[in-house]
């Protein structure tokens, strides 16, 4: 696009389309917080609910501050277990997809039994995990890869079924075997579904580290979250959901730029198709 400057027309500076399109991303969810903290506020302040049911967005800042060593300690407990089940469970959802991917017969047999998986009660499942690995670090992970691998796997899954059938028959007829038609049309094509599984699973497994961590746990914001509310401590709760849903977006928001490294090309063609919208 172009600028016109004392009759002439000037390319727009990159910098400028950089801040616009930033802008055009941040600006309306600020905004909307911002309306949302305000009304909030205005609430509590007008209707005299008191703190321990409903506490204002002042208060809840004013116990992240005050909480704030306790919070960052529970905080990097429970940002380990994310980490590391979540790498678990892309590991395990990848592993699964390619698996079912390559034999309808291991598809039709192991499919369904992915979705029972998903029927089943987590904090149930968490009490039976502890009881067979006991209280550490281990039983948290295996929780939160329960929770996080199945959108990974059934999203990987659909990438893989959406390859052009036409250009794996083309493949087959150069004589490429199985897995190299898979690496060279099936992967490449399952990748942005990959990426749709990976940001959901993000978002789970901030979810499934604190049911792991309500069941038996001694120490992470799981189990901050359960000792504030013995103590009817509302304001020091929500500051721990704070805690936890900045670890969540920062955890989406990774998964979100990684995207833009790897498949460049996607985000174009997204971002063309947002414009003519």
């Amino acid at each position: 696009m172009k600028l016109m400057l004392g009759g002439r027309l000037e390319p727009r500076a990159p910098q400028s389309l950089h801040a616009r399109s930033l802008l055009r991303r941040v600006g309306p969810p600020i905004a909307f917080g911002v309306i949302v903290l305000a009304l909030w506020q205005a609430y509590v302040a007008l209707s005299g609910v008191r703190q321990q049911v409903v506490p204002s967005p002042l208060e809840v800042a004013r116990a992240l501050v005050r909480d704030r060593a306790v919070i960052a300690s529970g905080a990097g407990t429970t940002l380990e277990e994310i980490l590391i089940g979540y790498g678990v469970a892309i590991v395990v959802g990848v592993a699964l997809a390619l698996a079912l991917a390559s034999s309808r017969l291991v598809e039709r047999s192991v499919y369904p039994w992915l979705v029972v998986s998903q029927l089943i009660p987590i904090p149930a499942i968490a009490v039976v995990v502890v009881l067979w690995t006991g209280f550490d670090i281990v039983p948290h992970v295996i929780v939160i890869a329960l929770v996080s691998f199945f959108p990974v796997a059934v999203n990987t899954i659909d990438g893989l079924r959406s390859t052009d059938a036409d250009l794996l028959d083309l493949l087959a007829t150069l004589g490429a075997g199985r897995w190299r038609r898979m690496r060279l049309a099936q992967a490449p094509s399952a990748l942005p579904f990959l990426f749709s599984g990976l940001r959901v699973a993000a978002a789970l497994a901030v979810i499934g580290a604190v049911i792991a961590e309500w069941v038996g746990a001694t120490s992470g914001l799981g189990k901050l979250i359960l000792s504030y509310e013995d103590q009817t401590a509302t304001p020091d709760v929500f500051a721990v959901v704070v805690v936890l849903a900045v670890i969540g977006v920062a955890l989406f928001s990774a998964v979100g730029l990684l995207e833009r490294v790897a498949l460049p090309w996607y985000r174009v063609a997204g971002e063309q198709d947002a414009r003519r919208r």
